[in-house]
């Protein structure tokens, strides 16, 4: 069985700069978008550890390989990928897919 994604407009591509974030409210809930050289990437706009929704305005990066995003209160470092915290055991934050369809960002949601 396939479930359906619903795919919602966040903003043009071309007013996210690289190797930066955007927050957008997506059924809801705050999602922070992110764009790399590699890609696009969503994550919680929530941070577990300063209790704020404050992720798309950390600094975007790289730890060894891995896509991240520093918060910008503690500086805790979370995968773009997996919303793995790299600073904290057994801290993360939900991942959302993102796609770009001509020239629109979109967050997908179940």
């Amino acid at each position: 069985m396939t479930s359906l994604m619903t795919w919602t407009a966040v903003c043009p591509a071309a007013q996210v700069p690289e190797f930066s974030g955007v927050a957008a409210l997506v059924g809801g809930q705050q999602i922070a978008v992110f764009r790399t050289a590699d890609g696009w990437y969503g994550l919680s706009n929530w941070d577990p550890c300063s209790q704020a929704a404050v992720l798309s305005r950390g600094i975007v990066g790289d730890a060894g390989g891995e896509p991240v995003v520093a918060s910008p209160v503690y500086k805790e470092r979370f995968s773009l990928r997996s919303g793995q915290c790299l600073d904290g055991d057994g801290v993360s934050v939900p991942v959302y897919p993102v796609r770009v369809r001509e020239g629109v960002v979109e967050v997908g949601s179940p």
